[in-house]
């Protein structure tokens, strides 16, 4: 019911940044627990950032400052703004959307609906 689609990555080198887009079939911003994944080679999909009705959450306290999520419910767009990046960066980045909640977790089964990923390269 609700299609994803990222956008935006790219092979950058370190300490670069980049904004990844997320662009809904429907405005799932508004309404959406919206998240943002990520997954490299051999490695368990990581969770990254959420966004809810209320407020936003950086699973990991090391994201801090460097991953941020947004959202522009006008274009039904959710966005990553992605700062000082690591090659540990590496990986396929991906939206996810699941029911409404005041606060999103940060884990992977609470989303039912997935985009396709975009990948994203740091080299060092």
């Amino acid at each position: 019911q609700v299609q994803l689609v990222e956008s935006g990555g790219d092979s950058v080198q370190a300490g670069g940044s980049l904004r990844l887009s997320c662009t809904a079939s429907a405005n799932t911003e508004k309404n959406y627990c919206m998240a943002w994944f990520r997954q490299a080679p051999g490695k368990q999909r990581e969770p990254l950032v959420t966004i809810g009705s209320r407020d936003s959450t950086t699973c990991r306290e090391s994201y801090k400052g460097r991953f941020t999520i947004s959202q522009d419910n006008a274009k039904n767009t959710l966005y990553l703004q992605m700062n000082n990046l690591k090659p540990d960066d590496t990986a396929m980045y991906y939206c996810a959307a699941g029911p409404p909640r005041p606060y999103c977790f940060c884990v992977g089964n609470t989303y039912d609906h997935w985009g396709q990923g975009t990948q994203v390269t740091v080299s060092s």
